[in-house]
């Protein structure tokens, strides 16, 4: 084998294991009605993003009552912001620069005559029948109660440009028609996947069939390139090299011309069908909403090749927060402010926060800028995350970086008290529908919401303690043992610039037990001849 400079999912899994980031699972799961509902409770149940892990399951049954001998992961990649820092091997504050250096410095990849997901090979005979070919892999159902079949989430779907001869990656998702057929899902919207535009070629060439390979459970730092989207006709396994800092290995295919990942855990071969479309779907789909029934495209199985000990992984999708969510968002986010700040150069850009609960990333984006920031930058950055992706963006808001864009009510706050509709508020027409559970497909425009939520001029502080005192009665609180505190802000009180030094000192007086004071200075300023609620301000 060769030698490599990154991890591939078994010790990323060794990695994760020794982080306390994984949790393993011994007890029988069935696949199809409670591995993916089990995993779902930690995105739905309260549960805070930094306790949720990856889960790996030893134990694999099925709705017939079968067994399996191979494991499934979920949430290996994603589940929450550790896990993929993890992945990366940085810390999260410098992805967006390892990002940067990868798309700006690929690294071309080696190919090697011997590799792991080579293993053990299965075509022919041994692809036909119930419990062979994909029959016997444990795909799980992602969706119980709405999924038609089990479907491949955590894919990378390798294709190659029947005219340069460049190979595209990305994720699309497969459902399981039988055991040498499954049919794959690439998004053919515009701006869409890069393996349909390749589909689009062998159709106007005149082949029959697409070389087609789906790989599951890639080093990470190949895993990752599935999701991320970088311009059409880039090599994805050259930017994974430099994510890597150093040549992935690959490895031809036993039956289809293109080159696979040689530290995969699973790789299926095959050739989709130009001609024929088969129904596929109902699936939950990532955008929150089930996908209903549409024709796509059918691939027959000419081999499956893995590993002897593999893993299976699969995505947590559907309804946001998600491990497919998470996914993108730390990829997307870093993108967002590198545009805003380097290639328009607006100033006073802090951060670039994509919502993710229930809306997906696509939907709703928020602006962080620094108090004071100019008008005209605070609309050269609304209109320049509106217009950077054609899926993303259809209500942005722009708020001081005293909003935690995580908490809905600081937003609703500020739209409340720092937007005057009128004058704050455009919209845009001609947008596309993008991802989710409106299409293009009959024309359908969506438009673009614009808001300047950010404060136009000095207010008073925030009515809540300040937080020497929030935190003395925090520790007070924990001495008598109520229960666990989960802050959310903002929890205490702070200038919003409107505040003088001698209101500090009132206030101090106030809680010294010392108000008396403060009343004979406010009697030495009694007036006649004014209205009441005419403002003061002390010298």
């Amino acid at each position: 084998m060769a030698k490599r400079s990154y991890p591939d999912l078994h010790e990323h899994l060794d990695a994760l294991k020794r982080l306390g980031l994984l949790q393993v699972i011994d007890r029988a799961i069935d696949k199809d009605s409670e591995l993916h509902p089990l995993v779902r409770w930690q995105f739905v149940g309260g549960m805070a993003e930094a306790d949720r892990k990856a889960f790996l399951f030893t134990n694999i049954t099925d709705g017939r009552g079968r067994r399996y001998d191979i494991p499934v992961v979920v949430g290996a990649l994603a589940a929450n912001r550790a896990i993929y820092s993890a992945g990366m091997g940085v810390p999260l504050d410098e992805i967006q620069t390892r990002w940067d250096s990868a798309i700006a410095d690929p690294i071309r990849p080696r190919v090697v005559a011997n590799a792991v997901c080579q293993e053990v090979v299965v075509k022919g005979a041994a692809l036909h029948g119930d419990g062979k070919g994909l029959d016997a892999l444990p795909i799980p159902i992602s969706t119980p109660g709405f999924d038609s079949a089990p479907t491949l989430t955590a894919t990378n779907v390798i294709t190659r440009d029947p005219e340069t001869g460049v190979q595209n990656m990305g994720t699309y998702r497969a459902a399981l028609k039988a055991p040498d057929r499954l049919v794959v899902r690439m998004a053919t919207r515009v701006g869409g996947a890069g393996g349909y535009l390749h589909y689009q070629k062998y159709q106007e060439r005149g082949d029959k069939n697409m070389p087609c390979a789906i790989v599951l459970g890639c080093p990470p730092c190949v895993a990752f390139m599935g999701p991320q989207k970088l311009p059409i006709g880039v090599d994805e396994i050259g930017v994974a090299g430099g994510l890597a800092g150093g040549p992935i290995n690959l490895v031809r295919g036993k039956t289809v011309d293109l080159k696979v990942p040689a530290e995969a855990e699973i790789v299926i071969e095959g050739l989709i069908d130009t001609e024929h479309v088969e129904p596929e779907a109902p699936f939950g789909e990532s955008h929150g909403h089930v996908a209903l029934e549409e024709f796509n495209m059918p691939m027959r199985v000419t081999a499956i090749t893995r590993r002897r000990n593999p893993i299976i992984p699969s995505y947590i999708s559907q309804v946001a927060p998600s491990e497919s969510s998470v996914i993108k968002r730390v990829a997307y986010e870093p993108l967002f402010l590198s545009h805003l700040r380097s290639t328009l150069g607006i100033r006073g850009v802090k951060r670039v926060a994509l919502h993710e609960p229930l809306t997906g990333l696509l939907r709703v984006t928020t602006i962080i800028v620094e108090k004071g920031t100019p008008r005209t930058e605070i609309w050269r950055a609304l209109y320049g995350v509106a217009y950077f992706k054609g899926d993303c963006g259809k209500i942005c808001v722009a708020v001081n970086d005293d909003i935690d864009p995580e908490n809905a009510d600081a937003l609703l706050w500020a739209m409340a008290y720092r937007m005057n509709p009128v004058e704050d508020v455009q919209s845009l027409a001609h947008r596309g529908q993008g991802h989710g559970p409106k299409r293009e497909h009959g024309q359908e425009e969506d438009s673009t919401l614009l808001m300047d939520a950010t404060m136009k001029s000095d207010m008073p502080p925030l009515a809540l303690p300040k937080k020497e005192y929030m935190d003395r009665a925090k520790a007070i609180w924990q001495e008598l043992g109520l229960p666990a505190l989960r802050p959310q802000p903002p929890w205490f009180g702070y200038s919003l610039g409107d505040w003088l030094p001698q209101w500090d000192e009132a206030a101090k007086r106030a809680v010294e037990g010392r108000y008396l004071e403060n009343g004979r200075r406010s009697q030495k300023q009694q007036r006649k001849g004014l209205k009441p609620e005419t403002k003061f301000r002390p010298e």
